[in-house]
């Protein structure tokens, strides 16, 4: 099942975000939504809001992924 989307709450998103090495950002995000942040080896700053849903739908998560620069098979190795 590589490459496909799974089905994912964002909980556990955002711990597979933590294991790739976001931390929170330094404006938590507003209402239902968490700020993550990451410094690429570039010094490139990646900025992804997470909203706090129990399932994602398949096209945020997507989104997501590539706001962070993670394709789905990092991300199956990171769960």
């Amino acid at each position: 099942m590589r490459g496909k989307l799974p089905s994912l709450s964002s909980q556990r998103l955002i711990a597979a975000l933590r294991h790739a090495g976001f931390e929170d950002a330094p404006r938590p995000g507003k209402g239902s939504h968490r700020a993550l942040m990451r410094r690429d080896e570039d010094g490139r700053v990646r900025l992804v809001i997470v909203p706090e849903r129990q399932d994602l739908p398949r096209g945020t998560l997507n989104a997501i992924l590539q706001q962070a620069g993670l394709t789905a098979d990092e991300l199956a190795d990171l769960l």
